[in-house]
């Protein structure tokens, strides 16, 4: 059986199953999966992976073995009871092994009156099924479902294990999920990450990003004699001047094409809350900012870090109050290690043909400003990228994920799929429809 008899068979198995694809989304969307509460859905996935006869793993986090890890982040949620999903295709350990990836849980949808389709329905709509994480990321889920059944269903003996993880709390950026399932021995050779308006451009790196916060203190005194007293705000609003010329400064020198394809920056410092004192007949008696930041893959998070605190550090040198008041500053545990693949790994070399292939159109590389599970691809040496269909809305109203894309992300996937793993031929004749 040759590729193209494959490639064929897999176009025209996926373009007749539209109607099966978008009900199967509709059915997940309509089980509210937010962060911290994915177990429903989870069962859904348990169910969708055990009718293709895979060995399907409910595998929840062992929070003492991922504290260990250097990657680990984590969550204000239990393990207990919120597992991730592993649905595993057995194949030759001699040949190349892939791992289909997706996370489950879904931001809130409030405010949801504000939805002219109700979040938890899963409403087909012309060519956009609407529903809260349609779009991030049960239609990459889905489509990755049907990817594989695609191919056991046309009779394809696959040489290499494939493997299926629907994961838990991706949207915190935390550790429960994908590094789990990667901690607890279910790897792979290669790692396709299914996320949002990935159609066609092939992202094979993502920032890293650092949150901080900075606390100043004050001196508070009666409105009426603020004179005595010292402005927390006054003070802090300094160190927010300093910071955002560090922003600036970041922007000038700090560069990797791959992020520059739609912004000419590929990093960012945003001060994202401001809170200070307690009353507005007392002088502020302190004042703090949220912040994050977001640095390249070739920059080393400890000498970035060390740029904020110098950056501080210069207003505290000009300042006789904060040098006696150090300002507090407190790196928190959450966040993201910047991720980047090769671009010339035969993983996305080939990966980028398919999807070409497929869009009949140029596949860009890309990189993108926020966080994925794929940055922990690096560290269990996976070779690893994204793609994943096309919608709007998602983390907000109205969200959609356009139906014809989700289709062509599992044509995307199956071909691939075949090509990566290979395939026996078994001789049987024509492919079963």
């Amino acid at each position: 059986m040759n590729l193209t008899d494959i490639d064929d068979g897999i176009d025209n198995y996926l373009s007749t199953h539209v109607p099966e694809i978008a009900e199967t989304i509709c059915r997940l969307v309509s089980i509210p999966s937010m962060t911290g509460d994915e177990a429903a859905a989870q069962r859904f996935m348990h169910e969708l992976y055990s009718s293709l006869n895979l060995e399907v793993i409910s595998l929840e986090a062992d929070i003492e073995r991922l504290r260990k890890h250097s990657a680990f982040v984590p969550s204000n949620w239990s393990y207990e009871g919120r597992p991730n999903i592993v649905g595993i295709l057995h194949g030759a350990t001699s040949a190349r092994s892939l791992i289909l990836n997706g996370h489950i849980d879904v931001v809130s949808p409030e405010p949801v009156g504000e939805w002219s389709v109700p979040p938890w329905e899963g409403r087909v709509i012309g060519n956009k099924v609407y529903g809260r994480g349609a779009c991030d990321t049960k239609g990459g889920l889905v489509a990755s479902f049907y990817a594989l059944k695609c191919l056991i269903e046309l009779g394809l003996r696959l040489q290499g294990t494939v493997i299926l993880q629907s994961v838990i709390e991706e949207e915190p950026l935390a550790g429960g999920g994908t590094l789990a399932c990667l901690a607890q021995g279910i790897t792979a050779d290669g790692m396709i990450v299914v996320e949002p308006n990935q159609e066609v451009v092939l992202t094979l790196a993502h920032t890293g990003i650092l949150f901080f916060r900075v606390r100043v203190l004050g001196r508070p005194a009666h409105a009426g004699l603020s004179h005595l007293g010292v402005n927390a705000i006054g003070k802090l609003n300094r160190i927010y001047d300093e910071l955002m010329d560090l922003d600036q400064a970041r922007a000038t020198r700090v560069h990797d094409p791959i992020f520059e394809r739609d912004h000419p920056r590929s990093c960012h410092l945003n001060i994202g809350t401001y809170r200070a004192g307690d009353s507005s007949t007392t002088v502020a008696g302190w004042a703090e900012i949220e912040c994050r930041m977001s640095y390249i893959p070739d920059e080393d998070p400890e000498g970035v870090k060390s740029q904020v605190e110098q950056a501080i550090d210069r207003v505290v040198q000009h300042d006789d109050w904060l040098a006696s008041h150090p300002p507090e500053i407190t790196w928190m545990k959450r966040g993201a290690i910047a991720w980047k693949q090769d671009p010339q790994h035969p993983f996305a070399e080939m990966l980028k043909s398919v999807m070409g292939q497929v869009m009949g159109t140029k596949v860009e590389v890309v990189g993108v400003p926020w966080g994925m599970d794929s940055r922990f691809a690096g560290l269990f040496n996976i070779a690893a990228a994204t793609i994943g269909p096309t919608g709007r809305n998602f983390h907000g109203i109205d969200e959609y994920v356009e139906l014809d894309s989700v289709v062509n992300c599992a044509k995307v996937l199956a071909m691939f799929t075949s090509r990566w793993c290979g395939t026996y031929d078994d001789q049987r004749g024509s492919l079963r429809t």
